[in-house]
């Protein structure tokens, strides 16, 4: 099973919008996926709720329960399982780190989001797994900016994603029926770039450590 930790310690960078996304793109690839909820807020579960006995699976569980709810949903044939973790919130973060196979650490190319990547940096680096940051919200036109967070992001000792998320309405588009940008619509470009951001990641995975 493919265990993908979402994982940062600002607010706000997108953890549960890219963490719903990729499981369903994943689901939509004919893999068995779910999202395992460990924050206690449980955005990720109340989209579950909405979508009702639509998959991909929501499990809450409290980070000190993650190992286990990983095997049990391996167990139960899970293909992906994407972990959601609550911001400034260490003890989650490392338990979901450790038990990844990838971890993605979405930020906002700004300079507040970017100044919180260094704690995040410290736990990943120090579990030795592999690691991506993907900018998330970027503004149309961002060249310089984003090239400026580059550089931030890698003296921080981290990979930054060579994809990236635009500022896009379709992420937060409301749906009381769960639905995500592929599912409202499948040609938006917020779609398509969650679908080359889990391509990425197919090919990613199948190289070596």
């Amino acid at each position: 099973m493919l265990t993908i930790a979402i994982v940062s310690q600002k607010g706000g960078s997108g953890k549960t919008t890219l963490a719903i996304h990729l499981a369903v793109c994943a689901t939509n690839h004919d893999k068995v996926a779910c999202v395992i909820d460990t924050d206690p807020q449980a955005s990720a579960a109340a989209w579950g709720d909405w979508r009702g006995d639509f998959v991909p699976e929501v499990i809450t569980t409290p980070p000190v329960r993650l190992a286990k709810t990983i095997q049990t949903v391996a167990a139960a044939g899970a293909q992906v399982a994407v972990i959601d973790t609550p911001p400034h919130a260490d003890a989650a973060a490392r338990e979901a780190v450790k038990a990844a196979d990838l971890v993605l650490i979405p930020t906002r190319p700004r300079a507040f989001d970017l100044h919180a990547i260094g704690a995040t940096a410290e736990m990943v680096n120090h579990a030795g797994r592999r690691a991506f940051v993907v900018f998330n919200a970027v503004s149309p036109r961002a060249t310089r900016q984003l090239a400026d967070a580059a550089r931030i992001v890698e003296a921080h000792g981290l990979a930054v994603c060579p994809l990236h998320l635009g500022d896009r309405a379709a992420f937060h588009q409301p749906a009381g029926t769960g639905e995500v940008a592929c599912e409202i619509n499948a040609e938006s470009k917020a779609a398509q770039e969650i679908e080359a951001l889990w391509k990425w990641i197919s090919l990613e995975c199948r190289q070596p450590n």
